[in-house]
């Protein structure tokens, strides 16, 4: 491709790690096929934004991030506005019809349209490549994806699409039905990730656990992280989005046997109450989440749990939020999110009864965020004195003063760090490991000294 035809390509991608995957996919292909890449919008002559569709907040950035693009092409140097995404998928004709600055639009099972997106020149044949779904194509697992993380990290998608039917979420009806990648493509593709440097892989999927169901596997999952766990250079691999009902037994043994495998379990429970649950669609109830973390702590006493959970769903009752904040306190998480139900066209949740005030579900949310900050800072207090293997992150958000880094307890961009008090006497080796000394602690955070040998 000549000079001439290859213009300069920005990308903003919003959302999850999934979303992300997306992006570095077609980055990949971009750069493979000729184009420039550019960090700065204002330069880009073609803009792509990769969106979110999820909930209301996130449909609100996509939209936002989407009319400020808009603007470079009244005032800056873009001549092309591309839309990709859940977003793209969801509301296509709403989109183009309300956003008309928006040149190509194109969803999430349709990646390799990226390259007929770009171009200035109708006139040319966009290349031949089939990137379709990250499921289906023959070619992604041979493009290198340029990586938008930091050096010694990288996410792994493993399939994509789900086929629960949780009445809270729309995911299934843009993202599609539950469809895993193969094995051997996943392992070729982590051992490329291991050989440009890449020290911790974070597996990511709408459902990890069902992974390997649909192509025959029994216990897919656990098959692929055996496999994962052989390749060298990677130290950390974790993995994330642990549909509750379906943590095996055999997957819970091979975590605390394998050393590479983080101690760390991701469930989003997204309740207590067996009522609740019900309407979500989720089955499963408080005992029974009790007894499952209880019997991964018996193996594992040090693992970390992060968990997730959704107030104001319609029908929530006062009672049901009282046993939602007694399975906090009784299970002790590390880490919990908590999100404000969304109300969503298209979902089961749509058309329930009963829908709680946001006021009282604002109330909720807070109530258990301030319960789970109390947890936090008791847990970390309790790890004073204690020695941890820590990656390094480099200078700490905080200060310059500081640098920072993450425990296997704690996963990147949504867990706290440990800070260290090193940075005006060592040089930060971005990417490696150390063993740090914990000295102090505040509410989500660590602080340490690394122990020099």
């Amino acid at each position: 491709m000549s000079a001439k035809t290859s213009p300069k390509v920005g990308f903003v991608s919003l959302g999850c790690p999934k979303n992300l995957v997306d992006s570095e996919i077609m980055l990949g292909a971009l750069s493979r096929h000729g184009y420039s890449i550019t960090a700065q919008k204002e330069d880009a002559d073609v803009i792509v934004v990769n969106t979110c569709g999820f909930i209301d907040t996130a449909k609100r950035e996509s939209i936002d991030t989407i009319l400020e693009m808009a603007e470079l092409k009244v005032r800056g140097n873009c001549k092309k506005l591309v839309v990709a995404g859940c977003l793209a998928e969801r509301y296509r004709s709403e989109i183009q019809k309300e956003i008309p600055e928006i040149d190509f639009i194109f969803g999430p099972d349709e990646l390799g349209r990226v390259l007929e997106a770009v171009q200035l020149d109708s006139s040319e044949p966009a290349p031949d490549v089939s990137i379709d779904a990250l499921y289906t194509s023959t070619e992604v697992p041979t493009i290198p994806r340029i990586l938008t993380t930091p050096a010694y990290l990288a996410y792994l998608k493993i399939s994509e699409g789900c086929d629960h039917v949780c009445t809270f979420c729309a995911i299934p009806s843009f993202r599609g039905r539950f469809r895993s990648r193969r094995v051997g493509d996943l392992v070729a593709e982590s051992w490329r990730l291991a050989e440009q440097g890449v020290r911790e892989l974070v597996i990511v999927s709408q459902d990890t656990m069902a992974y390997g169901a649909d192509i025959g596997l029994r216990n897919g999952i656990t098959t692929l992280l055996r496999d994962l766990a052989k390749i060298d250079g990677i130290e950390w691999i974790r993995f994330l989005y642990c549909y509750p009902n379906m943590v095996s037994e055999e997957l819970v043994r091979l975590v605390a046997e394998e050393e590479r495998l983080c101690k760390y379990f991701d469930i989003p429970y997204q309740h207590a109450s067996r009522r609740v649950l019900e309407l979500m669609k989720r089955g499963g109830h408080r005992s029974m989440y009790e007894r499952q973390v209880d019997g991964i702590r018996k193996l594992m006493p040090d693992a970390g749990f992060r968990t997730s959970f959704i107030v104001g769903f319609p029908g929530e009752s006062d009672g049901d939020f009282d046993e939602l904040l007694t399975f906090v306190r009784s299970v002790q998480f590390d880490n919990v999110g908590v999100f404000l139900y969304s109300d969503e066209e298209g979902t089961g949740a749509f058309d329930l009864d009963g829908k709680v005030q946001r006021r009282v579900a604002i109330q909720r949310r807070s109530q258990l965020m301030t319960e789970q900050a109390k947890i936090s800072r008791r847990k970390l207090k309790n790890m004073v004195g204690r020695t941890v293997k820590v990656l390094l992150e480099g200078r700490s958000d905080e200060s310059d003063l500081l640098l920072q880094g993450r425990m296997e307890t704690q996963a990147p961009d949504i867990d706290g760090h440990v800070l260290i008090n090193d940075a005006a006497t060592l040089e930060p080796s971005v990417g490696r490991f150390y063993n740090v000394e914990i000295t102090g602690s505040m509410e989500y955070d660590l602080i340490g000294r690394i122990v020099r040998h």
